[in-house]
């Protein structure tokens, strides 16, 4: 049974324009956020990637739908997981809600790197990890 990673934020000033309303680009931080927040969860912390590990991760693209306005003080809630592995990469899918509707849904893909960037192979260890959060078709 697949799970979905699920994390909270709230909507601080520093996340809103002048208007009070949560500026676009901080949805894809939050994201970001609850992605480091997994690998944590799971063993990997990203401070130990490529210091310990010799590998991190990094996009590769992104595909966002921002579905509704966010406002200062709003707590949120990112759910996270994984949609397909392949050796030196995945996709995931991220959507973020206020209460239970949802205002934000981006797919991403990131590709494993060794420290001069170059794609390597996703540690066996940590493939079986994700297969956790794959959702099932």
């Amino acid at each position: 049974m697949s799970k979905k990673y699920k994390a909270e934020y709230r909507v601080y000033y520093e996340d809103t324009d002048a208007g009070g309303i949560m500026y676009h680009g901080n949805f894809i931080n939050f994201c970001e956020r609850a992605r480091s927040d997994l690998m944590r969860e799971i063993g990997y912390p990203c401070s130990e990637l490529l210091q310990k590990l010799n590998f991190g991760f990094v996009v590769a693209g992104l595909n966002a739908n921002y579905l509704k306005m966010v406002t200062l003080d709003q707590l949120l809630r990112v759910e996270t997981s994984v949609i397909k592995m392949k050796n030196t990469s995945f996709v995931m899918n991220q959507s973020i809600f206020e209460q239970n509707s949802p205002v934000f849904n981006m797919e991403v893909t990131l590709v494993c790197v060794d420290a001069r960037g170059k794609p390597v192979k996703i540690p066996d260890e940590l493939h079986s990890k994700f297969k956790d959060y794959i959702e099932e078709k």
